[in-house]
């Protein structure tokens, strides 16, 4: 079963990747951008029964070592 985890810096948290992004951005002479927040995805094939099994695996594993949920938070997805 395919499962995305995507992780970004909470609302509030600071993420200087993602500021670096926007000022490489408003350089480009792209305007109106109000922010940027950068994070990372996570594409797990993982042997489940079903995608509550999957899901919750993959929410496991987001909470264990994928993500710090002091400053991150995540989303899993099930792809199938």
């Amino acid at each position: 079963m395919k499962v995305r985890v995507t992780v970004l810096p909470k609302s509030g948290v600071l993420d200087p990747e993602g500021k670096a992004i926007a000022g490489a951005l408003a350089s480009l002479g792209y305007a109106g951008l109000r922010e940027v927040r950068a994070g990372k995805v996570i594409d797990l094939d993982l042997d489940a029964a079903d995608e509550a099994q999957a899901r919750a695996t993959a929410e496991e594993m987001a909470r264990r070592l994928l993500a710090n949920t002091v400053i991150e938070s995540f989303r899993v997805e099930v792809l199938g």
